[in-house]
């Protein structure tokens, strides 16, 4: 097929916009976290983005996307490092362009991980977590769901943007690392409070604008399909961000920032797999669900006991849940026929059914194969950081650095220093304060 310059672009354009949402997730997270482990957080979304680019460039893509190997289960060695993709073409587009657009999505599903484990696991634990788990977890459910497995072509269940591979497979596949990690020492015990709320509001707006590549991009043609996914996405979202500080105002009594900004994301996660099959409407009852459900959601971690520390599965593994059940109620062949009709659009139980078995098959084989990379990963090098070091700061410990120099005005330069420290220091200086003129 003839190469679209349109298509191209809008593909071009859309892998730029997923790439942002990665430092977009950084800021997100980082804001979320406390401020003696801004850093790390920040650091393991991108080390994400260097790690995962090599791997799909060596063998993600051609596992991911390559002719199946049989069974539905793997694809084959055919574009092994970017072999017999240079000048070629996939649809209307070339296909190093949506090579580079699937790796975006493998960048971003890994580096929401980060978020079950902040505060207390190696960098070199997570460099381990990336390499296995890209490998063994996000490429296999790839091509079951979009290179040609059984979850796309066999069952026939629907997952237009990452439903399924994206957002049940890292909300799972995260409460199987916290659960090997262990709990934040002082969890349930002592505040853990976002430190810098701006910064999350900032990278939750630029996750949201970023998914917009992310869903109407999926459409891999700029036209009616792409539209539909654009504006499903935005109703979805904004439907999302209200119900959930309404829930917070009843329950809680005050609608948050950081409510706010949460209830954007659940709704983006939960109109992902969706935003191709459903009218705006269907978008608009999709989003609402999705931020009540999550807003509750996130709550049961102190119940059950686990420390996913940024709600990664009340958010985007039970986000992508009510999405992909979504499609199975409301989704209208009259939005895409390549598509099906729900439960609402006359469809019956087939297509929910479809639904439902891909999403339990999708939590039942992450979780697994997550819990299994995490305990070889824990019995071979260690996950966790000392004691000493998770509570005095993950940022010195692993990086030697802080997120913030803040000076006291009114103690001057040697605010912070400590008395022992300003002793040392003036006797450095051939000033010791007990012989300085006063």
């Amino acid at each position: 097929m003839e190469i679209n310059s349109g298509d191209t672009a809008w593909v071009l354009i859309s892998a730029a916009l997923v790439m942002l949402m990665t430092p977009g997730l950084a800021l997100f997270y980082g804001g979320m976290v406390r401020v003696k482990s801004v850093l790390n957080m920040m650091m393991m979304c991108f080390l994400a983005l260097g790690v995962v680019s090599i791997i799909w460039v060596l063998y993600g893509y051609s596992l991911a996307f390559g002719p199946d190997s049989g069974a539905g289960l793997i694809g084959n060695f055919d574009f092994i490092g970017m072999a017999n993709t240079v000048g070629e073409v996939e649809g209307t587009i070339p296909t190093l362009a949506f090579v580079m657009f699937q790796m975006t999505f493998g960048i971003i599903t890994c580096a929401l991980l980060a978020g079950a484990v902040a505060d207390r696991i190696r960098t070199i634990a997570w460099i381990a977590v990336i390499v296995l788990w890209t490998t063994l977890v996000y490429i296999p459910l790839a091509h079951w769901t979009w290179g040609g497995g059984w979850i796309g072509n066999q069952l026939g269940a629907l997952d237009f943007a990452g439903g399924t591979v994206v957002e049940i497979n890292s909300g799972f596949s995260a409460l199987a690392l916290a659960i090997v990690v262990g709990q934040r020492i002082g969890f349930r015990r002592d505040p853990m409070r976002p430190h810098n709320l701006p910064i999350v509001l900032l990278g939750a707006g630029m996750l949201w604008f970023g998914w917009f590549g992310f869903n109407a991009g999926s459409a891999l043609s700029a036209g009616d399909l792409a539209a539909t996914a654009m504006i499903n996405t935005q109703v979805c979202t904004a439907a999302a961000a209200l119900a959930w500080i309404f829930v917070e105002k009843i329950r809680d009594g005050k609608p948050t920032t950081l409510g706010i900004a949460s209830g954007a994301i659940s709704g983006a996660v939960a109109i992902t797999p969706s935003c191709g099959f459903v009218n705006p409407m269907g978008a608009l009852l999709i989003g609402l669900a999705a931020g009540a459900i999550c807003a509750w959601a996130v709550s049961l971690k102190y119940k059950l006991g686990y420390d996913d520390s940024l709600d990664v599965l009340g958010v985007h593994g039970i986000g992508g849940l009510v999405g992909m059940i979504g499609i199975g109620l409301v989704a209208t062949t009259a939005v895409n026929d390549a598509g099906g009709n729900g439960l609402f659009a006359g469809g019956g139980f087939d297509l929910l059914n479809k639904q439902l078995i891909a999403s339990f098959a999708t939590m039942a084989y992450v979780f697994i194969v997550t819990w299994l990379i995490a305990m070889l990963i824990d019995k071979v090098i260690g996950f966790r950081v000392s004691p000493e070091a998770e509570v005095s700061g993950i940022d010195l410990d692993q990086h030697a650095e802080s997120g913030y120099e803040l000076t006291d005005t009114t103690s001057g330069a040697f605010a912070g220093v400590g008395q022992h420290g300003l002793s040392e220091y003036l006797q450095q200086e051939g000033r010791d304060e007990k012989h300085e003129d006063k």
